[in-house]
């Protein structure tokens, strides 16, 4: 099975107690971002359009130890940007895996040979690669050449060291079906350990507009993928019940606290799709937000949204409810035939509101507010001190000058 079976007996274990203990909201995974700068610009990212002080803030290792403790997810997904950019990344690898959280470092895998030394294998760990499709789907996905290639290496190289690794599979409107089902081969002949996969979410500032699915294009798309894929050995790192979903069979309603982000800014509100601000802690985050105002059918943004970090636990949380039905679609996979189940009206959804430029003028604010004045810089003239000893002899040089910071 892609995700371990300790993995799966833990957060199944964590997922139970919380139902009994009767929590509403509570976290399965938790989403640390700890930079937004990236080394690729893909077309449809909305994670990289900031200005250069924004891209260059990074979270700590203490930071990000401190939103571990504060969530107490037992799983963790390290993304950004590309978190092989920063340089303490090895060091919070260690200290969630120390902690024995399960932890997936995402990554487009351009540094992930240069950098897989830094690393070591563990039940804990896995690499969550970036792949959109075959070669030309994906590097026509991330707008550079090669990628999909060095990609590829890079699997092959992690998984011979003995590392866990899974890929992360985003597709978009105009995928074909019969390709994604080629691909999803090609990547089990790889010998990765998992799929993930999901419609991508339509950034506002993602710079193609053009290409993202609509939730029926997505479930018709994800039917017609399944159904090729119907006798195959498959494997993902997703709940069988959110690939239900995806193919049209389950009438869900999102959990965005289900995937809490924590980024460089604090914790995001309300997803790690949709930021319209952010709470200086989890607890106020789980508190204060106004989750009956998102979601589909509450809010424009989130009306095409079908993406596992809004829906995965939704459906890991009907699991818990419904183990039967986990185990009829695990055994026999998502349905392909029959009717889909209703979609959710979106009648009465509130209209969008943009706030990202206010965001990064207030976010651009406090970084000026962080950094320390600059101290004037003060010109001194040296000049020699009275002495009854002789006056030095003449000679042709200038004064001494120096100049000192207070």
């Amino acid at each position: 099975m892609a995700v371990p079976i300790m993995q799966a007996v833990r957060v199944g274990k964590y997922v139970v107690t919380q139902h009994l203990k009767k929590r509403k909201r509570y976290p399965l995974v938790l989403m640390l971002e700890p930079l937004f700068r990236c080394n690729l610009a893909c077309a449809g990212c909305g994670k990289i359009d900031y200005p250069a002080a924004i891209l260059n803030q990074r979270m700590t290792l203490q930071e990000c130890l401190d939103a571990d403790a504060e969530a107490g997810a037992p799983v963790i997904a390290v993304a950004g940007g590309e978190p092989l950019l920063h340089k303490e990344m090895p060091e919070i690898i260690r200290g969630l895996i120390a902690r024995k959280k399960y932890v997936y470092l995402c990554t487009n895998a351009l540094l992930l040979e240069k950098k897989m030394d830094e690393y070591e294998p563990s039940p804990f760990f896995s690499w969550d690669v970036h792949l959109d499709g075959d070669k030309s789907m994906h590097d026509s996905s991330v707008c550079q050449d090669g990628v999909y290639e060095r990609a590829v290496a890079a699997i092959k190289k992690a998984k011979a060291r003995g590392f866990r690794l899974s890929i992360n599979c985003t597709l978009f409107d105009g995928a074909d079906p019969k390709r994604v089902a080629s691909f999803f081969d090609e990547v089990m002949a790889m010998g990765v350990d998992g799929i993930m996969t999901a419609p991508g979410y339509a950034y506002e500032r993602a710079p193609d507009q053009e290409h993202f699915l609509n939730r029926q294009k997505t479930k018709q798309l994800f039917r017609d993928i399944f159904r090729l894929g119907k006798g195959k050995k498959w494997r993902f790192t997703q709940s069988p019940l959110f690939l239900n979903f995806l193919a049209g069979n389950e009438q869900y309603h999102c959990t965005p606290w289900g995937k809490p982000l924590r980024n460089v800014f604090g914790w995001q509100r309300p997803c790690y799709l949709l930021g319209e601000g952010y709470a200086k802690s989890f607890k106020e985050l789980m508190e204060d937000t106004k989750w009956d105002d998102y979601g589909t059918g509450n809010y424009e943004k989130c009306a095409d949204c079908m993406v596992h970090s809004g829906y995965e636990s939704t459906a890991v949380m009907d699991a818990v409810r419904r183990p039967w039905h986990i185990a009829k679609v695990a055994l026999f996979g998502p349905e392909t035939e029959k009717p889909m189940a209703p979609e959710i009206s979106l009648a009465n959804q509130r209209p969008a509101q943009y706030v990202f430029s206010k965001q990064v003028e207030e976010q651009m604010a406090e970084i000026a507010a962080r950094k320390p004045a600059k101290a004037p810089r003060v010109k001194v003239i040296r000049t020699e001190a009275k002495t009854d000893a002789p006056a030095p002899a003449k000679t042709d040089a200038a004064p001494v000058e120096a100049t000192a910071a207070d």
